[in-house]
């Protein structure tokens, strides 16, 4: 092919083009619309994507919050644990004829009601002693350190050794118990 061919062939090439620039402009300004179409849905769920997350993410934070206010004495709340603990103990170990004498019943009477005292505090504050004696063994809230024959139903606690107890919904301290086993003399029924 010449020179001058290429030329010829170039000029019609144009002068087709020039013919119809409304159609090229139509068929570009379709296709520029839809492509304009579909980025604008994508950018609508992209947006849509995004609320749902920063909403997501407001009401997970509102949740760690809430729980980090609920829970925050738990350190403190096992501390104190420990003194009603010993409070309990100490009013078991005073024998009755001793606690009837005069010149103790106060500081007994005194004792008692700072134990009361301080569970009022803690259960105004979330912390629920767990009932254990009667219930059977739930070892969400029991820890069981010993087996006692008893007449009860196997798996009942029979004995606390150490109260247990909760503070709102979680498991602030298991309680320690005693349950019942089958007497020596029975046989288990399968």
């Amino acid at each position: 092919m010449t020179e001058e061919q290429k030329k010829y062939e170039d000029a019609e090439n144009l002068e087709s083009k020039s013919e119809n620039p409304e159609e090229a402009s139509a068929e570009k300004s379709e296709n520029g619309v839809e492509d304009l179409q579909a980025e604008n849905e994508k950018l609508k769920k992209d947006l849509l994507y995004s609320k749902a997350e920063a909403q997501n993410t407001r009401r997970r934070l509102e949740k760690e919050k809430s729980e980090a206010i609920a829970y925050s004495v738990t350190g403190f709340a096992r501390d104190m644990l420990s003194v009603a603990d010993n409070m309990e103990r100490a009013l078991a170990a005073i024998p009755d004829d001793i606690k009837q004498d005069e010149k103790i019943k106060n500081l007994v009477t005194g004792i008692e009601m700072t134990g009361k005292e301080l569970l009022n505090i803690l259960q105004r504050h979330g912390i629920k002693r767990v009932e254990s004696v009667g219930q059977k063994l739930d070892p969400n809230l029991h820890q069981a350190m010993i087996e006692i024959e008893s007449e009860k139903p196997e798996g009942t606690v029979v004995q606390e050794m150490q109260a247990g107890y909760t503070i709102h919904d979680r498991l602030l301290r298991p309680a320690m118990v005693g349950v019942a086993k089958a007497q020596s003399g029975e046989t288990k029924s399968a």
